[in-house]
Parts: structure tokens; C-alpha cells; sequence
């Protein structure tokens, strides 16, 4: 029997925002499925389970309570800059420096954030006597010894199994789940365009101005909007997300590389579309809980929803 843990308002600070080279914002699936799947491990090495039994989780759901983004922007910017961090002058910076002039070292910028959110996993093979050793182990196990998306966990609430998905929903609001939408991706590209001018014309705000008489002036009213792509029809909170990755080059073995038994192969991340909406708006457990998914064909390690078909 599936069961569905509930891990509630996990607030994560510090988390890697910067989900794709192109992309920065919400983490890519490939943290929270990760984040996942090292938990599965490791309960599996704590839970005393009969022979041959092993706890599984079959996918993974993520619902979004709070998000800030670690971004600047001062009076009369353009745009957005990153907040980065500098870490203390060490030793060597201040080596045959005058006193005072030390330098710091150059660093790479890294988009961070700080979030609270909680993460549905549907599990198989636990049985209702194992039920309160996986809540304390997950617990334990989350904040002591795990990260997630790269960021310390803070706290979190005591984890809950449910086996009623109306329930459950009752406990995931208020807040938005990410669910996918790169059919609206694949679409625009069956029309002719290219992957990254789908996502733009998606994401993009127009801005329209008309004139209107008022009290026998002319006035100028400014409006704006994005395409009408949500579920219902109407204008939905749609971002881009990374879901995985594409391989690019043959597998093989590669100088250096950290696992010297495990075949190595370059890839590229994969970007695509995705909602937020609220948890009240989903019928089923499928359509919020995210899957990995591996096409041979055409090389491809995905972050995928059942719900659908084809890519």
C-alpha cells in the first residue's frame, strides 16, 4: 500500500537559487527529488526491516510556503543584482599587503535564497507498526545530517503519514505547488518555434497603453499581462524550471573524475515550464508528485510528472 509522508515547513536557509545557467529563482526538481532520495537511503540503513524488505519512495511533491530571493535592486537600477557573500580575508590575501589593504580573493556569484516548504513523498513498504520509527528517523535524519538544494535546514514540523489526498491537501495549504507545464513548451515548438523563444514568449509581460476620455481630458492608462496559460484558461503563475538534464557527449570515463567506478558523460541542463497553483485545485496524488525518468534514446535524465504523455 502507498502511503504519502508529509514533511511540513521545512525552512531551508541558503539555498542554491540558481537552478540552471540561464534560470535563477525556485530550486530545480533535481535538489527535492535528490534531496529525497538521500533520505530513502538513509532510512533504509537505520530502519530495522525483515529480510529482504526495503522502504521505497515512488515520488516526490513540493509545496512552496514563503520564498526570498537573494537579489538588490537600487533606486533607479534596471535590473537586479545578486547578493553575494564574502568570505574573511584569509592569510594568504593579506601577504605582503600594507596594513589595511588587504584584498579579498575574487569569488563566483552564487544566487541563494531562503524558503519554507514542505515535501509530499509517496512511499511503499512500510507497514502501520513502522510508521512512528520513520517520522522520528526523518525528523533526526533531516536536522542533523542533511541539506537540501545546497541550504541548512533550520526547522522543521513533525513529519505525518496520510492515506486520504483531501486530507492531505488540507495540510499543504496556504501555499502553491509546482506542478509541470511543458506541454505548453511543446506545443509552441510544434508551431514552429525554437525551445528558447517558447519559454520567452511564455514568460514574458507586455505592457499596452490606450488613451481615454476623462472629465474632457485625455488620459493615458498603462496595463499589463502575460498570455493566458494557466489550467483554468486564464493567466496562471507560470516560471521556468530545471527538471534534469541532457547528456552530450558519449559515456565513458573521464580524467579526475570523482567516481572512479561509474561511467562519466557530460550534460547540459533542461529547462521547461511549470505552474504554481494551490493544493486545493489538485484531484489526485499524481498530479502533484514528481517522478525521475531516463530516456535512452535520447539521452535524457528528467524530473517528470506521470500526468503527461510523451516529450
Amino acid at each position: 500500500m502507498t502511503h504519502m509522508l508529509l514533511i511540513p515547513h521545512i525552512q531551508i536557509q541558503n539555498a542554491n537559487a540558481l537552478s540552471s545557467p540561464f534560470t535563477i529563482g525556485f530550486p530545480a526538481m533535481t535538489a527535492w527529488l535528490g534531496a529525497a532520495h538521500a533520505l530513502e537511503r538513509q532510512l533504509n540503513d537505520a530502519l530495522v526491516l525483515n529480510e529482504g524488505e526495503t522502504l521505497s519512495f515512488q515520488g516526490v511533491g513540493v509545496v512552496s510556503h514563503q520564498f526570498t530571493l537573494h537579489t538588490y535592486k537600487g533606486p533607479g537600477d534596471y535590473e537586479y543584482s545578486i547578493i553575494g557573500t564574502g568570505n574573511p580575508l584569509e592569510p594568504a590575501a593579506k601577504k605582503d599587503k600594507p596594513e589595511g589593504n588587504a584584498e579579498r580573493p575574487s569569488f563566483i556569484e552564487e544566487a541563494r535564497c531562503h524558503l519554507e516548504v514542505s515535501m509530499v513523498i509517496a512511499c511503499e513498504g512500510i507497514e502501520k507498526s513502522l510508521e512512528p520509527d520513520v517520522i522520528r528517523l526523518t525528523a533526526q535524519l533531516l536536522q542533523s545530517r542533511m541539506k537540501i538544494a545546497g541550504g541548512d535546514i533550520l526547522k522543521i514540523r513533525q513529519p505525518e503519514f496520510y492515506r486520504d489526498f483531501n486530507q492531505l491537501k488540507k495540510r499543504l495549504m496556504p501555499g502553491y505547488a509546482l506542478i509541470e507545464r511543458r506541454e505548453l513548451m511543446i506545443e509552441a515548438m510544434e508551431q514552429g518555434q525554437d525551445a528558447l523563444g517558447a519559454l520567452i514568449d511564455y514568460l514574458a509581460v507586455h505592457h499596452h497603453c490606450k488613451q481615454e476620455e476623462k472629465n474632457g481630458e485625455m488620459e493615458i492608462i498603462w496595463s499589463s499581462q502575460r498570455k493566458q496559460t494557466g489550467l483554468d484558461g486564464k493567466r496562471g503563475w507560470i516560471v521556468p524550471i530545471a527538471t534534469g538534464f541532457h547528456g552530450i557527449s558519449e559515456l565513458g570515463y573521464a580524467k579526475n573524475q570523482r567516481d572512479p567506478e561509474t561511467l562519466h558523460r557530460f550534460a547540459e541542463a533542461v529547462v521547461t515550464l511549470g505552474e504554481f497553483i494551490m493544493p486545493y485545485r489538485l484531484e489526485y496524488i499524481e498530479e502533484l508528485l514528481w517522478h525521475y525518468h531516463y530516456d535512452a534514446d535520447s539521452n535524457l535524465y528528467l524530473c517528470q510528472q506521470d500526468t503527461i504523455e510523451g516529450f
